[in-house]
């Protein structure tokens, strides 16, 4: 009986993966410019990048700028699904708002679904900045985890 405990535990442990936690960061921009102008969309990279090939190490004895090209960095594999924005014509639109909502919601219970676990949120935004700005974002993070 405890051999086939014992065996039962070896093959429990080894299909359970040991390896580290993953990481996966869906992005929504939602634009607030004024009248409608701008563009919003949640984007969600489908290639993987390795940091350590775009950086470099500087020191005192060493300052050898990073050479990495902008187009090697441009992932090209991407999801993009496209929100609506904060603003039209005639202002602020709250139905516009609600459905990036319900479809955030959507792409949230999707991640889940997978498998994946919401870790946290972090967002952001870039307003107008005066007369003649024009220009704004809200951006929300979302890290998920295996």
């Amino acid at each position: 009986m405890k051999k086939i405990v014992l065996i039962a535990c070896l093959v429990i442990a080894a299909t359970i993966d040991a390896s580290a936690q993953q990481y996966k960061v869906i992005t929504s921009v939602e634009s607030i410019v004024p009248n409608g102008l701008g563009r919003s969309r949640i984007i969600t990279a489908l290639e993987e990048k390795d940091y350590k090939e775009y950086t470099s190490i500087q020191t005192d004895e060493d300052k050898t700028r990073n050479k990495s090209k902008r187009g090697d960095i441009r992932v090209k594999n991407f999801e993009e699904t496209k929100l609506l924005n904060f603003y039209n014509v005639a202002g602020i639109r709250f139905q516009n708002i609600a459905a990036n909502d319900a479809l955030i919601t959507s792409k949230i219970n999707t991640m889940v679904a997978e498998g994946w676990e919401l870790a946290f949120v972090t967002s952001a935004v870039e307003s107008e900045g005066g007369k003649g700005d024009g220009k704004g974002i809200f951006i929300t993070r979302y890290f998920f985890k295996k």
